[in-house]
C-alpha cells in the first residue's frame, strides 16, 4: 500500500513538474530571443554609426526584438527613419 502513495505521489510530481516546464521553456526562449536581439540592436547601431543613426536599446526595444526577432529589428529601424520611435 505504501508503494502505492509513492508511485501516485511521483506521478503527480511529474505531472505538475511537465505542466510547470511549458511556461518556463517560453520565457527561457524569450530571454535568449532578447539577449540575440540586443545584440542584433548593437549591430545595427555600430552600422549606423557611419550614417548617424542610433537605436536606443531599452526594455520595449528588447521586448519588440525579443518577440519579433530580425523582423523586429527591422521595425524599429523602419520607425526610426519614419521619425517615430
Amino acid at each position: 500500500m505504501e508503494y502505492l502513495v509513492f508511485i501516485g505521489a511521483v506521478l503527480a510530481l511529474l505531472i505538475i513538474v511537465k505542466f510547470l516546464a511549458w511556461p518556463i521553456k517560453k520565457i527561457v526562449k524569450l530571454f535568449i530571443n532578447i539577449a540575440l536581439g540586443v545584440l542584433l540592436l548593437l549591430v545595427a547601431n555600430w552600422i549606423g554609426n557611419f550614417f548617424n543613426f542610433h537605436i536606443a536599446i531599452n526594455w520595449i526595444s528588447a521586448l519588440v526584438v525579443g518577440i519579433l526577432g530580425l523582423p523586429g529589428v527591422i521595425v524599429l529601424v523602419v520607425l526610426k527613419l519614419m521619425g517615430l520611435f
